[in-house]
C-alpha cells in the first residue's frame, strides 16, 4: 500500500480549533500548490487562506521557501520510520537496507507524485531545483552513513574515511539518477522504475566490490549530466 503523509486537515476550520504543527503546515502547503498551480505568494496570504495565525506559522517555518525544502525531508523521515516499524532492519545488510529504502521512498513519492512533479519540473533552472533538495540530501547522506557502518573494511582510517565520503556521494548521485528515471517513467504502476532500482542497486554493489569508488562516482556524474539535461 502506498504511504502518504497524514490526511490534510480541514482548511476551513478555525485555527483555534485545530493544532498547528509543522506537518500540517507542510500538508497545507502541498495542497495549496496543487490547488493553485503555483507556490503561495507570501506567508501572509498562505496563513489567511488557511485560517492560520501568522505568529503560529513562524513557530515552525521562517518562510514559504523553508516549507518547500522540508517536503522531501518529510518524505525521507516517513520512509525511515516505516522501515523501522517493519522490524526487519537489524537483520538486513547494507545492500538490502538501501534497496528497502529505495522501494519505500519511491512508494511515498508515487503517492504524492502530483506534488513532486509540480515541484521538480516547475524549475527551469536545474540548480534551483537541486538547491531545494539540499536539506534532504544531508538527511539522505546521514542515513547512508548509518546503514553502511562496518561495510568498508580498509584498515587505514584515512582511506576508509575517503571511501565513506565517496560511498555517500555516490549513493546520492544514484538516487538523483533514479529520481529522474521515475519522473520520466510512463509504465503502468511505474514498474520500470522498480526494475531500474533493483538492477541499479545490484550493479552498484557489484561495481563497489571490484572498482574503486571514485570510478563509480565519475560514472554517476556522467549519468546525471546526460539524464538531467
Amino acid at each position: 500500500m502506498a504511504a502518504k503523509l497524514k490526511e490534510l486537515p480541514d482548511a476551513g476550520q478555525p485555527a483555534a480549533a485545530r493544532e498547528i504543527t509543522s506537518d500540517k503546515i507542510t500538508e497545507l502547503y502541498m495542497h495549496d500548490c496543487l490547488e493553485h498551480n503555483k507556490k503561495p505568494e507570501s506567508v501572509y496570504l498562505f496563513c489567511k487562506r488557511h485560517g492560520i495565525i501568522e505568529r503560529e506559522f513562524y513557530k515552525h517555518f521562517s518562510s514559504i521557501e523553508a516549507i518547500e525544502k522540508s517536503v522531501f525531508v518529510s518524505f525521507h523521515k516517513l520512509a525511515v520510520e516505516l522501515m523501522e516499524q517493519s522490524g526487519d532492519m537489524p537483520s538486513l545488510g547494507f545492500r538490502d537496507k538501501l534497496l528497502t529504502y529505495y522501494f519505500t521512498i519511491f512508494e511515498i513519492l508515487t503517492a504524492n507524485r502530483s506534488y513532486v512533479v509540480f515541484d521538480l519540473k516547475s524549475e527551469k533552472n536545474r540548480l534551483a531545483g537541486l538547491m531545494k533538495l539540499k536539506d534532504f540530501r544531508n538527511q539522505f547522506k546521514t542515513f547512508v552513513s548509518e546503514i553502511s557502518e562496518g561495510y568498508l573494511k580498509s584498515k587505514s582510517e584515512r582511506i576508509r574515511k575517503a571511501q565513506q565520503e565517496a560511498l555517500e556521494e555516490g549513493a546520492w548521485i544514484q538516487f538523483m539518477v533514479t529520481l529522474k528515471f521515475w519522473l520520466d517513467d510512463e509504465s503502468i504502476g511505474f514498474e520500470k522504475t522498480d526494475l531500474f532500482i533493483e538492477k541499479s542497486i545490484r550493479a552498484t554493489f557489484d561495481l563497489i566490490d571490484i572498482t574503486p569508488l571514485e570510478s563509480v562516482i565519475d560514472f554517476g556524474k556522467f549519468l546525471i549530466k546526460e539524464k538531467l539535461k
